[in-house]
């Protein structure tokens, strides 16, 4: 393994931001820089914030990210066929379908034949998963609060309006065709 050119400055999580802004606009000069700075920057932000959400909060508790969402989704809005799960969750019916096996197997999640579908299995939680998901949820939310925080209640509200602005656009639309 080489070390890396004396040239290149050390680069970390968010100065590589910078840098690959400006290498990449310096090999293609049609590319918008601010789009991807906007990009680049919401995907590293969502990435620390999952990091800090599962690392503190979800795996001392024993779940992944992902068996969080899935059990959000039911907490919320449950009972649900596995593909509404996976709707709601952002994941693919086959991860709900491998999540739920293991939610089951630790008691969090039942599986019972849907009464309007004979074909349609209804997921749910059980009182251990409910109690599961409430516990988890209250630390969730004191890790939300702690990056709240570093915004005033206008920015903050000015940031939800711009993110939801982004959530309904377009593109956005499109990719959720794709799901």
């Amino acid at each position: 393994m080489t070390a890396e050119p004396l040239d290149r400055p050390v680069l970390d999580y968010l100065t590589f931001v910078d840098y690959a802004i400006r290498k990449t606009s310096d090999e293609l000069p049609e590319v918008d820089p601010v789009a991807m700075r906007m990009c680049l920057t919401l995907h590293r932000l969502t990435s620390t914030l999952v990091y800090d959400w599962e690392s503190t909060v979800h795996r001392p508790r024993g779940f992944s990210w992902a068996g969080f969402r899935v059990l959000f989704a039911l907490w919320n809005a449950g009972p649900l066929e596995a593909k509404r799960v996976a709707q709601l969750s952002g994941m693919s019916r086959a991860a709900v379908s491998a999540l739920v096996n293991t939610l089951e197997r630790d008691g969090l999640v039942s599986r019972q034949q849907a009464e309007h579908d004979r074909r349609a299995v209804l997921l749910d939680l059980t009182e251990a998963g409910r109690e599961a998901i409430s516990s988890t949820f209250t630390e969730h939310n004191k890790r939300e609060q702690a990056w709240a925080n570093a915004l005033t209640p206008t920015e903050r509200n000015v940031l939800i309006g711009l993110l939801e602005k982004l959530a309904t656009s377009p593109a956005a639309t499109e990719a959720k065709r794709r799901f």
